[in-house]
């Protein structure tokens, strides 16, 4: 087994859930006239979304308004420090009964938050809530519901799992009788691209830190040849997934690539990383033509076109390539708000559940694991895992329920739900917000959602008091899309004490 089939030279391990409670906020106080940050951050972004996220692409996801089977690796490390005390269920106090709701009150409720708007804001340490409107209420969450589909993924298959694209063969085979099976594990963050080679756009490409098809292709040839074997015949497997291969916002939307457990590179027909782009109609068609063409490369004559096929059941591992570990899958979707790791993350976790790897499994696996969280999710709706699908429904309590579980020392596994927050002014959705030197720059960490009509935001802040505050608000009914972005904004940055 080759260093690449083991998942120790092509990706490194990179831990981000052991980073303490609140991840790159830890460390941040707002004081009278200086603010101080702390953690693992690198020119302002953390190190870990400036390896996976790629910052200066657009941005991921739908409507954000930019333009433009694994295996398990070490055992995780220690648990983060245990910083916050054990999580409790107070009553809400009403909503303009402390001095937060008298801040939040009227900044909420101003038109362009449009006709239905609800919020919390919840105290981390305790699970107190400080502030509540409507805060039950399940509505439209947009891409903020990637929340939801990053804690349900994380607590069902750990942060250190990867996703497996493999090549099988039958065992022994010789040359009269060779041929190999491309099968798709669900990995949407397979690249095509070879390092340093020029891409479509003249760019080089850049060097690979998940799962690569050339790696596997390198692998492939050297197995075959050491097998005597130049020719096969190459099938490829996308069966993993059922149900629709189309999100329902319909076929050749830009946002999301045809659902599929083989893809190289989203589907995406040009150099991109992240954000809109035109996609292939024939995602898992296309990975296995590039990986045919890659073996031709290294010495391995294909015949005929790459057919869709299912491995002999004697077959066996002939050579596979890994994901990078969840970890940093959803540090990617979170802050990139990428539509097609959303979608894939939420077949997985209905994959670890035993429930078809389809939009119907994947909503009834996402709300039992949820559950086992101890969070309410009757009167939700996980249509989707990207918040593309107006169905989705969940509550704002819901919302900060999540982060609040995440900064629960109790739950290291979960910690990347807060790291993959993008941070206001620096990255990802928030990169292009809270500038024009806004004080609660650096300091709001949030995910975004945006549709036509709807915008949301939930996240986290430390106050004026040092205390880590979840919040989300959720707005439907809006009129435009950037005056109710400020005024989420506004919203944010009046919960971190900022003027």
């Amino acid at each position: 087994m080759s260093d690449r089939e083991r998942g120790w030279s092509e990706v490194p391990v990179i831990r981000t859930w052991q980073l303490a409670t609140g991840a790159a906020v830890v460390g941040l106080a707002l004081s009278a006239g200086a603010v101080t940050a702390a953690g693992p951050w690198d020119s302002g972004q953390r190190k870990a979304e400036r390896q996976w996220a790629a910052s200066q692409e657009p941005a991921g996801g739908g409507h954000h308004g930019r333009s433009a089977p694994g295996a398990l690796v070490p055992a995780p490390a220690p648990s983060a420090p245990g910083v916050l005390s054990v999580l409790g269920v107070p009553a809400a106090p009403p909503a303009g009964g402390s001095p937060l709701g008298a801040t939040l009150g009227p900044l909420l409720n101003v038109a362009a938050l449009g006709t239905l708007h609800t919020a919390s804001v919840v105290e981390t340490a305790t699970g107190k809530q400080l502030y509540g409107s409507g805060a039950g209420e399940a509505m439209t969450p947009a891409s903020t519901v990637k929340i939801a589909t990053a804690a349900a993924v994380l607590s069902a298959l750990g942060p250190e799992h990867r996703i497996a694209t493999t090549v099988m063969a039958a065992p022994g085979a010789g040359a009269e009788d060779a041929g190999i099976v491309l099968v798709g594990g669900g990995d949407p963050t397979l690249t095509a691209r070879e390092p340093g080679k020029p891409g479509k756009s003249g760019k080089p490409g850049k060097p690979g830190t998940g799962a690569s098809l050339p790696a596997l292709a390198d692998d492939t040839a050297r197995a075959l040849k050491a097998r005597g074997i130049t020719e096969v015949a190459l099938r490829y497997d996308a069966s993993l997934y059922s149900g629709p291969e189309y999100h329902p916002i319909g076929a050749g939307n830009e946002n999301i690539a045809r659902i599929s457990a083989l893809m190289a590179d989203e589907g995406r027909l040009d150099d991109s990383d992240a954000g809109v782009a035109k996609r292939t109609g024939d995602p898992a068609g296309d990975a296995a033509r590039k990986f045919a063409g890659m073996l031709r490369d290294r010495g391995i004559r294909t015949t005929g076109e790459p057919a869709p096929g299912k491995p002999a059941a004697t077959a066996k591992p002939l050579a596979r390539t890994l994901s990078a570990p969840l970890s940093a899958l959803v540090e990617r979707m979170l802050t990139n708000s990428d539509n097609d790791i959303a979608e894939a993350l939420a077949r997985q976790t209905a994959l670890a559940a035993g429930e078809p790897a389809s939009f119907e499994g994947a909503e009834r696996a996402v709300a039992a694991q949820l559950g086992k969280l101890g969070l309410e999710t009757r009167g939700t709706r996980f249509a989707d895992g990207s918040g593309l699908n107006r169905d989705d429904k969940v509550s704002a309590a819901l919302l900060t329920g999540i982060l609040v579980r995440a900064a629960d020392p109790a739950r290291p596994q979960l910690r990347p739900v807060l790291t993959g927050l993008p941070v206001a002014g620096f990255t990802g959705t928030l990169s292009e917000r809270y500038e024009d030197g806004s004080p609660a720059g650096g300091l709001v960490r949030a995910k975004t959602g945006t549709l036509h009509g709807v915008n949301t935001l939930a996240g986290t802040v430390v106050d004026a008091d040092g205390r880590l505050l979840a919040f989300a608000f959720m707005a439907s009914g809006t009129p435009g899309k950037e005056a109710a972005q400020s005024a989420l904004d506004r919203l944010a940055s009046a919960v971190t004490g900022a003027p």
